[in-house]
């Protein structure tokens, strides 16, 4: 059985992860990261800053950063308080990590441990893809030990908005 066990092939991060990543960068607004989420229905946001992983912005932080909603008869107002807080005022910025070649197994473990929805996927310091709970719940679905489809193979695309610049303060 131990051998048996031996010759089966660990399935790596890098098999099941999403490599076209959305993300934002720190000076980016709350609002354009809400509608970011919304669009691509996506719950989480890899943030940037000069191309390096700073943090991580969920549509919980978000949420969480929104005036109450005793304010919901000022939509306006509410508009415009989401154009002045940054992605970076509102995000976490001590994030878990793993690399391609990270057993899935322990992503899985690090997801579940700390009640966590993904985690960015970093090789030589740069953000190479993303793992998230959709993508594990792919790996159940499609039977343990098969590998990824081949739409999921693409090249990796990092997509970013870019809002007006603005001077950091």
């Amino acid at each position: 059985m131990a051998t048996a066990k031996k010759n089966k092939p660990t399935i790596r991060v890098a098999d099941w992860m999403t490599e076209t990543v959305l993300a934002v960068e720190t000076f980016d607004s709350i609002a354009i990261a809400r509608q970011l989420m919304a669009k691509h229905r996506v719950n989480q946001l890899p943030v940037l800053d000069k191309d390096n992983l700073v943090g991580m912005v969920t549509d919980r932080d978000i949420r969480d950063a929104y005036p109450t909603s005793m304010m919901i008869n000022r939509g306006e107002e509410i508009d415009r308080f989401a154009e002045k807080i940054t992605v970076e005022e509102v995000m976490t910025h001590d994030l878990f990590v793993v690399r391609p070649d990270t057993p899935l197994a322990a992503a899985v473990g690090l997801l579940r441990r700390h009640r966590i929805g993904s985690l960015p996927v970093v090789e030589n310091k740069s953000l190479v893809g993303i793992i998230t709970r959709s993508d594990i719940l792919d790996y159940v679905l499609r039977g343990s030990g098969a590998r990824k489809s081949a739409a999921r193979e693409q090249p990796f695309k990092k997509t970013m908005t870019r809002s007006k610049k603005r001077k950091r303060k």
